[in-house]
């Protein structure tokens, strides 16, 4: 994995990881595997490679092997990764999501069209929800995503998504072109509070060099691109250099643009009203979402008086506001209370773990994130305005 604890501190990038169970990279051979399991652990031939260009080491040819995933020594390596993992990594504010370990080709849950390595379905079903239940339970602070690849080798995927998302287990695809269109509808209407991550799996160059335009002005790229919008992600993956993206980005700006001003959820509090409520002054706050995501778990907005003296709490509906929706929210205040309150919001991603949230306003916010709202007289003459 090579994560740099000391250099994502210094920049403050957050990351995600996957432990892939198998990657075609390390075929032929018993190298889907470390070495110090290899020994516990069958491996099944699946079927004869042929040549795969890239896939294979230096153009070999042989057979694909895959372990048993039912095995109990690969069930008992997988718990441990996990724990281990989750003890180091679990609740790090640097660590965005983890993919849950899955089974096959690079952990995306088939073979490739081969079959499968189980002796039948009931064994792969039965193995891939023990899996997946293992990881909900190890992992409870950091989100976790699982793959919505379609069940080509027959070993379970659609129960275990199923309970994945259940679980509360965020969703992500790695390609938003070639998979079989019920992928397609599965991300477009996820349950509003889970985020969903799409990976560019088809082109991957940026090579502007290389791009033709169709009728519209429109090249094969952007054309991608804007299927993430389409489907409401809240991430986008890219396999290419970073040159290749400056170098398309100055040439075709329209498709970075349209992700920097759409991808994901933007929220910002657009209308806030001072009213009479139970002799006292009430807040009431809409907060509305520009992105096309909702939000990735439960939205918690606070109120609290510049000078301490109190603070409010509150929550929405799970994923609330929507993509391109509004919700709103409201506050009794303390009795006569007059002077600037500040509102802040953070998101419940797990049960019990928040993370703040950066208001997409135009106008500056406070040190802390919040925005200061004024609270005025209730004989003044403009307190029924919208502040």
């Amino acid at each position: 994995m090579g994560l740099d604890h000391g250099g994502r501190q210094a920049h403050r990038l957050r990351v995600a990881f996957r432990i892939q169970s198998s990657n075609t990279a390390f075929q032929p051979g018993q190298l889907a595997l470390p070495e110090f399991l290899r020994d516990r652990i069958p491996m099944v031939k699946i079927g004869a490679m042929g040549k795969h260009g890239s896939e294979l080491s230096a153009g070999s040819t042989g057979y694909w092997i895959e372990p048993r995933y039912d095995h109990p020594e690969f069930q008992r390596a997988l718990t441990e990764l996990n724990h281990l993992l989750a003890a180091r990594f679990d609740g790090d504010p640097l660590i965005e999501w983890v993919d849950m370990m899955h089974v096959g080709f690079w952990g995306e849950g088939h073979f490739g069209g081969y079959p499968s390595p189980f002796p039948d379905f009931a064994t792969a079903q039965r193995t891939l929800n023990s899996m997946i239940h293992m990881q909900l339970a190890a992992w409870k602070k950091t989100p976790l995503a699982m793959n919505t690849q379609p069940d080509i080798s027959n070993t379970g995927n659609r129960e275990a998504i199923e309970t994945a998302v259940r679980g509360g287990a965020w969703v992500r695809s790695d390609s938003i072109i070639v998979e079989e269109p019920i992928q397609i509808e599965e991300l477009a209407n996820r349950p509003p509070w889970l985020a969903a991550i799409l990976e560019d799996g088809y082109f991957r160059s940026y090579d502007a060099s290389k791009l033709a335009m169709d009728a519209g002005g429109v090249n094969v790229l952007e054309n991608y691109m804007l299927h993430v919008l389409d489907l409401k992600a809240n991430y986008w993956s890219l396999w290419t250099e970073s040159d290749h993206l400056a170098n398309y980005d100055q040439r075709f700006p329209r498709g970075f643009e349209h992700l920097r001003t759409n991808m994901g959820y933007r929220l910002r509090p657009s209308w806030v009203w001072q009213r009479k409520r139970s002799g006292t002054s009430e807040l009431v706050v809409s907060v509305s979402n520009r992105g096309v995501a909702g939000v990735p778990g439960v939205l918690w907005l606070q109120i609290a008086g510049a000078d301490g003296r109190f603070k409010l709490r509150g929550s929405l509906d799970p994923g609330y506001p929507q993509g391109g929706g509004l919700r709103m929210g409201s506050f009794l205040l303390p009795d006569g209370f007059v002077g600037n309150v500040n509102l802040s919001a953070e998101i419940e991603i797990r049960p019990g773990v928040l993370k703040p949230v950066a208001w997409a306003c135009e106008q500056p916010g406070n040190a802390d994130g919040s925005i200061s709202i004024e609270v005025k007289k209730m004989n003044d003459p403009g307190w029924r305005k919208a502040i």
